[in-house]
């Protein structure tokens, strides 16, 4: 029996998210069934659409339609130029989204671009993003930003903050908390009864025993023991710049990495147009295009809908499906 189909939340209507929702329906016209959620005079009709009652509708219309479960809120969509007056709608499909998941009528759910300013600007959006947002609706103290693609997974224990606040925010637990989440992300979504994973040091070299900086030695390593003692397929501290060639990575599963730009500039470099975003941790599967909204193409057909495809069929796979 197939799973139930996934749910689409709409993003910042003057982003290009309707674009993309109308783009990927083009390409896969029910292969992966998904029901998008927004105001159906936001879609720029390129495609049929085909407002339906439930998220089961939407095998049975994804064949001829767009199914798109209705949600209007407001005035029209303007490409290039977000409106706060969307903000409250736009939550609302999140939020939608996200009862729909929790409650097993959609197998998983994949969020298209938002515009945080014109979220906090619209309705006093106070969450630094997506995720964030997403792990409170859950009830979910912490989760995990992975970035996938079919040539790397790579996790970044730090997130959004200046690297010079790397250091300090870098701790023992931290790391552990991230590396436990991954590991049972890919024993659990991803079916790897024993995941090889790879973490990086912070410092070039890895610290180059010391003599570049001593989180390696300090910080990172003792983590990996412990986590090795316990049986955990783990290995490093590596050195980031010798990590990523295409002969390292068939020697893991997934790669941790300490920063931000560690973590994406590898797999921007390698897979650009078809990274995924992957939430791990929440209680259901979320996935999302690796990009934002640009406003500078919205409206002008020029969007890749590559990344929003893959992570559809990434969501898709994940929940047992078979695109």
């Amino acid at each position: 029996m197939s799973p139930a189909p996934l749910a689409v939340s709409c993003g910042e209507p003057a982003g290009i998210g309707p674009e993309l929702a109308e783009a990927a329906w083009a390409t896969m016209r029910g292969a992966v069934p998904f029901a998008w959620i927004g105001d159906p005079a936001h879609l720029p009709g390129t495609v049929p659409a085909q407002v339906i009652d439930a998220p089961q509708d939407a095998a049975r219309v994804a064949q001829d339609a767009l199914p798109v479960l209705a949600l209007p809120f407001g005035p029209p969509r303007r490409p290039g130029t977000p409106d706060p007056a969307h903000a409250a709608g736009v939550i609302a499909a999140i939020e939608r989204g996200v009862a729909l998941a929790q409650a097993g009528a959609v197998s998983g759910l994949c969020t298209l671009p938002i515009h945080k300013k014109a979220l906090a600007d619209g309705a006093g959006f106070a969450f630094p993003g997506h995720t964030e947002f997403l792990a409170h609706l859950a009830g979910v103290e912490e989760v995990v930003m992975m970035l996938a693609s079919d040539q790397l997974r790579v996790v970044p224990v730090t997130i959004h903050i200046a690297l010079a606040e790397v250091p300090a925010a870098l701790t023992p637990a931290l790391l552990e908390r991230r590396i436990r989440i991954t590991h049972e992300a890919l024993v659990r979504h991803w079916g790897l009864s024993r995941p090889r994973l790879a973490v990086a040091g912070l410092n070039p070299h890895a610290g180059e025993g010391g003599k570049m900086g001593r989180e390696e030695i300090a910080l990172i390593a003792p983590v990996i023991d412990r986590l090795a003692a316990e049986g955990m397929d783990i290995t490093g501290p590596r050195s980031a710049d010798t990590m990523f060639h295409a002969a390292a990575r068939t020697g893991y599963d997934v790669a941790i990495a300490m920063y931000h730009d560690q973590a994406l500039i590898p797999i921007k470099t390698l897979d650009f147009d078809r990274g995924v975003n992957v939430t791990l941790g929440l209680p259901f599967i979320r996935t999302s295009p690796d990009h934002g909204t640009a406003f500078d193409i919205a409206g002008t057909g020029q969007a890749n809908p590559s990344s929003t495809i893959e992570a559809l069929r990434l969501g898709w796979r994940l929940a047992g499906g078979t695109p």
